[in-house]
């Protein structure tokens, strides 16, 4: 069930269902998560079932602001700090020691919890209500909010999205088409440093300038990362086989299968051709921001045209490109 998210009336409703323990669909900036009191073992573990996502795999908490740290999150160093004041409301997720006593079960049972501040209007208002609820109601300090789709496929990006991978019963909060496209930028804090785990929008020159310090690799640290959202190989896959070539290799191949060419997609910033009429050619933007606005949405329209391979040209490999070049790997691993 679709409700308009820009509606108050949405907005309890909403909210009212998190508190009774079940889960939400939610607008947010980046994708559409699945929301659940990030408190609450059982909700919590209706999302790891409905995703069907392994239960130590944790999930993203969503907070109204940064006064939720002090919930959640035991210690917070001074670059975690920074980075929180510099992009919250924003598409960056930090990592840091959790508070024993909460969201076990969101964590994945580690002593480490993700935790993000979207910036997103009925994001924001749903959180808000959670956290500072009418009398006689239950506060609610965070959402655990992955994204509202089967565990390793290609992430929704608008209401009807959510509903096509999880089916109607689910009430889902319609924000519209979200604005970034790609999940957020992971930055673990948990071991002294600032370490990359997931690149996203927010880009390693951006975190470098607000740490003033180098932001480093999951593997420059000798202590072992902790586990993250999306960090697998295989992550945001389609139903069809996705394939990254580069322009040449594109165009190469077109010609190869000629006019007996069929259930193909191709995507890509090259003026391509064919000589079938039955491959589906969509033009990628040259600009990064753009394609991953409409990297997820394009890879679920091929899979709703039916073909079983997609072939996409290889992104430019530019700091700008890295969220996009990441998830394009994942889901062609």
């Amino acid at each position: 069930m679709i409700l308009d998210g820009k509606l108050p009336d949405s907005i309890v409703q909403a909210a009212q269902a998190l508190r009774s323990g079940a889960l939400v669909g939610l607008p947010t900036e980046t994708v559409y998560g699945l929301a659940a009191d990030a408190d609450s073992d059982g909700a919590v573990a209706q999302v790891f079932a409905t995703k069907g996502r392994p239960s130590d795999h944790p999930l993203i908490v969503h907070v109204a602001s940064a006064d939720a740290l002090q919930h959640f999150a035991r210690e917070v160093p001074d670059f975690a700090q920074a980075l929180v004041n510099a992009f919250w409301p924003g598409p960056l997720t930090v990592i840091l020691p959790r508070r024993a006593e909460v969201a076990a079960a969101a964590a994945g049972g580690q002593d480490s919890i993700g935790l993000r501040c979207p910036a997103h209007p009925v994001a924001e208002a749903l959180l808000a209500a959670c956290a500072a609820p009418s009398a006689g109601e239950r506060a609610i300090a965070g959402l655990a909010a992955p994204s509202a789709n089967r565990f390793g496929r290609v992430s929704p990006t608008t209401a009807q999205h959510v509903l096509d991978e999880l089916g109607n019963e689910l009430l889902v909060l319609d924000g519209g088409a979200c604005a970034v496209g790609i999940e957020s930028t992971i930055v673990d804090c948990t071991r002294g440093a600032p370490v990359l785990l997931r690149p996203g929008a927010i880009s390693r020159a951006q975190i470098e300038a607000v740490c003033a310090r180098p932001l480093l690799s999951r593997d420059d640290l000798p202590a072992k990362a902790p586990r993250a959202s999306g960090t697998l190989e295989s992550h945001y896959a389609p139903q069809a086989t996705v394939r990254l070539m580069d322009a040449r290799a594109l165009q190469a191949g077109l010609d190869i299968l000629g006019a007996d060419a069929a259930h193909l997609a191709v995507y890509a910033r090259a003026p391509l051709r064919s000589a079938s009429s039955r491959v589906l050619i969509r033009r990628m933007p040259d600009d990064a921001e753009a394609t991953a606005q409409q990297l997820f949405a394009a890879l679920r329209g091929f899979d709703d045209a039916g073909v079983r391979l997609i072939w996409v040209e290889v992104p430019p490999n530019t700091p700008e490109w890295e969220g996009v070049r990441d998830r394009l790997q994942r889901a062609a691993a």
